[in-house]
């Protein structure tokens, strides 16, 4: 009882902790001060501009944007593009992404090639390409032809196949790459052990592989749907006007029309739909304690 008498005396007498600053944390000033002028003041910049017009202060901006029919639907649209992307390159990236987990020697340096090269080419000469690929006399058509499928050429050219088929050929790589860096750290004596317990390959996957290489699947599908509801290029060179999405209503508004604060708002609207997904995926990495995988 002494002792924790004194302890609790010398406890009480001891000065609280004072505040120190690392000396280290300089090292990150530089990168800090540069995403503070090239992103951070822009952004508080467009976000200033979505509430003012000519007049001063005003939310015109978005009564335009939110109470519009057409404005929602193009907002759909990018939403719905960017699901459909997500949720095709999803399907497609798992299996590849386990497969280069999985694989040794020659062909995985072969896979490696095959999904990083593209990310080497810019995105508007690879949205070119695949219009020369889908043209009435390319490759595609020329397939379809030859193999039977079809008995004429068919325009896939401006399209919402083409969208759909250019946008999954452009982030796919996106997908992949969180979803192998998650598989190539999960241990193969797990599926060893599920299967000697008698679990069938259905079973182990939904048990064990899935829930393990959950982290992977959220930030794969946060990322390429983060890009894919902004993406600007691949729309408008594929579909054109056929298909618009918030990108390039923001694109008219600033260089066309001439109305800053539709684009700012339309703009802040894209940007609350990145940052609640971004939340939210943040959300669905932790586990019930509290604590990230």
């Amino acid at each position: 009882m002494t002792l924790a008498r004194d302890d609790l005396a010398v406890a009480s007498t001891a000065k609280p902790a004072r505040w120190s600053f690392d000396a280290k944390a300089l090292i990150a000033a530089p990168g800090l001060i540069f995403m503070g002028l090239a992103f951070a003041v822009p952004v508080l910049m467009l976000i200033g501009d979505s509430f003012v017009d000519r007049d001063g202060l005003s939310l015109a901006g978005y009564r335009k944007v939110l109470g519009d029919p057409y404005y929602i639907g193009i907002i759909g649209n990018s939403l719905q593009l960017a699901c459909i992307t997500t949720a095709v390159c999803l399907a497609v990236g798992y299996p590849a992404a386990w497969a280069l987990a999985r694989i040794r020697g020659v062909w995985q340096v072969i896979l490696f090639a095959l999904i990083f090269l593209p990310l080497t080419v810019s995105i508007v000469v690879k949205t070119f390409g695949l219009t020369i690929m889908m043209r009435r006399d390319g490759i595609i058509n020329f397939l379809l032809v030859n193999l039977g499928f079809i008995e004429r050429p068919m325009r896939l050219v401006f399209t919402e196949f083409s969208l759909y088929f250019g946008m999954v050929n452009v982030f796919l790589p996106f997908m992949i790459l969180p979803l192998y860096s998650v598989m190539r750290m999960l241990d193969p004596r797990l599926l060893d052990a599920s299967a000697s317990l008698g679990a069938g390959p259905v079973h182990t996957f939904l048990r064990v592989t899935l829930p393990l290489t959950m982290p992977g699947v959220i930030a794969g599908g946060t990322l390429v749907f983060s890009i894919s509801v902004a993406a600007y290029v691949t729309p408008g060179l594929l579909v054109g006007d056929r298909f618009m999405t918030m990108s390039q209503v923001m694109a008219k508004a600033y260089l066309n029309i001439r109305d800053f604060q539709l684009g700012a708002s339309m703009a802040v609207i894209m940007l609350v739909i990145s940052a609640a997904l971004i939340l939210a995926s943040s959300y669905l990495v932790r586990t019930p304690g509290g604590e990230r995988r």
